[in-house]
């Protein structure tokens, strides 16, 4: 990666390692401490662990990248201003992105300051004298994260760098990439640390609320064993260790909308959510930044019906012939014609180029009064999404009827009662309908994409050539290597085709 890059990236980190914090959910940023005395205390160790957090809340990842990859995906197109409003993201929907990409550019520095604080971490509390289960969770958490920032790197780009000790402004910046398999073997061993260290959610205090815990490894190890070479050993793994989660007192909420309300943010059905809480000191671009961006970016273009109302994230029209009859999921999630109003507000498909907008994150005026104010978190993983990875997992074992189950508690929670409608399915019919399903439920959640190319039989290309993206081949299942990087770091090679 870039010299200059991680510079400023150990800088920061440095300027933030120390700063602590009484409240999880309730945190100003650090930007100003004094790092002389570094890992001294209890609090010093926390505030480490916090501050490996905060990459998770940037625009790079969670506030905005990770969200438009819903876009590239298909499900949706960029809409905004027009013009070169987000061109970045509509060359890559449109599989004609080149190595000079400002998205992929920002998706592939956004996880290095926290690999870098994670490492930290790792590296200075082992040896604090501090209280045991203290220091067992802030190590949970940094394997969690550090774990969490290299999957989103390697299924992004493949092989990347390797970094598993702190870098200074000393250190040897020139990193090769290492294959993808050395990256894997890091990410499993990650999670299983976070596992044995972590505690339950049902274990932490209220003002801790929102930190990683024993089902969030878990449910991030179970992806990981979906994701690279699946195997019926894994996939018995993944039935276990969803079980094992539905056992620790998850259940889906009652109202599908209320994993996405502010208002009832950590709920029963939330597994792991990226924090925010509104309040924004700083520049509403800048990293320092604490509120989310999605109901700013994604409410209806000069419809006033939200504060922003940027326009963003613009469902398609196949996208959304995608529903069933009677899917309560619908209404909570798209605007479109004759839909329900929102804070009183009627929708009209002229506020959009396809004629429909994402529902599913706006907030009303009252919960946001400004464009800068909203505290809503990213929810990253939710019980439906373990509900459907077991389904899977059970179909890809042959065990197609047991699959029927966890695949008709998610659909009876949106309506879709019947369950003649998944019943006597072949593993193949099966396999489509779980996809099916994964698509609507977690629709716009930034797992489409993830899921496309992870999916049998070559589907992420059959998919979008079914939707008219025939520019899409081979090579744009990795994004390019950012071209800036490759010409700081001649170790650096970039993915075929680019």
């Amino acid at each position: 990666m870039k010299r200059t890059t991680y510079i400023i990236s150990i800088l920061g980190a440095l300027a933030m390692l120390l700063s602590a914090c009484s409240d999880f959910l309730d945190r100003e940023p650090w930007d100003s401490v004094d790092t002389s005395e570094g890992f001294q205390t209890a609090e010093d160790a926390v505030a480490a662990v916090n501050a490996a957090y905060q990459p998770l809340q940037w625009a790079k990842l969670y506030n905005m990248r990770i969200w438009t990859l819903d876009i590239m995906a298909g499900n949706s197109v960029v809409g905004a201003g027009g013009g070169t409003d987000g061109i970045e993201t509509v060359d890559l929907a449109n599989f004609i992105a080149t190595a000079d990409n400002f998205a992929a550019l920002d998706l592939w520095r956004g996880p290095s300051p926290g690999i870098l604080r994670c490492n930290f971490v790792l590296q200075n509390v082992p040896g604090m004298d501090i209280d045991q289960n203290l220091k067992n969770r802030c190590l949970g958490e940094a394997y969690f994260l550090r774990a969490h920032y290299y999957f989103i790197l390697v299924r992004l780009f493949g092989g990347v760098p390797y970094i598993v000790t702190p870098q200074t402004s000393e250190s040897n910046l020139l990193v090769e990439r290492a294959p993808v398999s050395k990256i894997y073997e890091l990410i499993t061993s990650d999670l299983q640390n976070a596992i044995s260290l972590l505690p339950k959610k049902s274990e932490y205090s209220t003002t801790d609320l929102g930190r990683a815990t024993r089902e969030a490894a878990m449910a991030e190890l179970i992806r990981v064993y979906m994701t690279y070479e699946p195997s019926n050993d894994k996939y018995e793994e993944v039935v276990r260790m969803c079980d094992e989660i539905g056992s620790m007192g998850y259940e889906l909420a009652s109202d599908y909308s209320d994993n996405f309300n502010p208002d009832k943010k950590n709920g029963v059905e939330s597994i792991f959510e990226v924090q925010y809480y509104g309040k924004t000191n700083y520049d509403f671009w800048s990293n320092e930044n604490q509120c989310s961006w999605t109901s700013t970016f994604m409410g209806p273009r000069n419809s006033d019906m939200a504060a922003g109302c940027y326009g963003w994230n613009q469902p398609t029209s196949e996208f959304v012939s995608q529903y069933e009859e009677g899917d309560l999921r619908k209404d909570k999630t798209i605007f479109y014609m004759g839909c329900p109003t929102f804070d009183g507000k009627q929708y009209s498909s002229s506020y959009s180029t396809t004629g429909y907008n994402v529902r599913k994150f706006l907030l009303t005026k009252a919960q946001s009064p400004d464009y800068n104010t909203s505290d809503a978190d990213w929810v990253v993983t939710r019980y439906a999404d373990i509900l459907l990875l077991k389904a899977e997992a059970l179909n890809e074992l042959g065990r197609t009827v047991q699959a029927e189950d966890p695949l008709y508690e998610v659909r009876k929670r949106a309506g879709l009662t019947d369950r003649s409608t998944i019943e006597g399915l072949t593993q193949a019919q099966m396999r489509e309908k779980i996809i099916h399903e994964r698509r609507i439920e977690l629709a716009f959640e930034g797992q489409r994409w993830f899921d496309m190319i992870r999916y049998k039989d070559n589907y992420a290309l059959n998919f979008l050539h079914s939707i008219g993206k025939t520019s899409a081949s081979t090579k744009h299942l990795l994004l390019p290597i950012p071209q800036q990087e490759i010409e700081a770091n001649p170790k650096l090679t970039q993915n075929p085709g680019y």
